[in-house]
C-alpha cells in the first residue's frame, strides 16, 4: 500500500482526535448553558428581591412622612394649648 495505507491511517487518526475534541467542546458547551440558566435564574430572584425590596421601602417612606405629619399637628397643637394657657395665666394674673 505504501505512502497511500499511511494517509488513511493519518486521516482516521486525525478523524479520531477531531471527533475527541468536538465531545470535549460539546461538553464545555453544555456546561456554560447549564452555568448560564443558573445565572440566570438568580438574576431573576435578584430582581424579584429588588422590587420588593423597592416596594417595601416604598410603604416605609409614606409611612414615616404621615408620621412626621402627625407629630408636626400634634406640635402645633400643644404650642397652641401652651399658648393659650400662658395667655389665660398672664391675663388671671393681672
Amino acid at each position: 500500500m505504501g505512502k497511500g495505507g499511511n494517509y488513511v491511517t493519518v486521516a482516521a487518526s486525525e478523524v479520531e482526535e477531531l471527533r475527541r475534541k468536538n465531545g470535549e467542546m460539546e461538553k464545555a458547551v453544555e456546561d456554560m448553558r447549564k452555568e448560564m440558566l443558573q445565572l440566570w435564574r438568580r438574576t431573576q430572584v435578584a430582581e424579584e428581591a429588588e422590587e420588593r425590596l423597592c416596594s417595601q421601602l416604598a410603604e416605609l417612606e409614606a409611612e414615616s412622612l404621615d408620621q412626621a405629619r402627625d407629630y408636626h399637628s400634634r406640635i402645633i397643637i400643644l404650642m397652641n394649648e401652651l399658648s393659650r394657657l400662658s395667655s389665660s395665666s398672664d391675663s388671671g394674673s393681672s
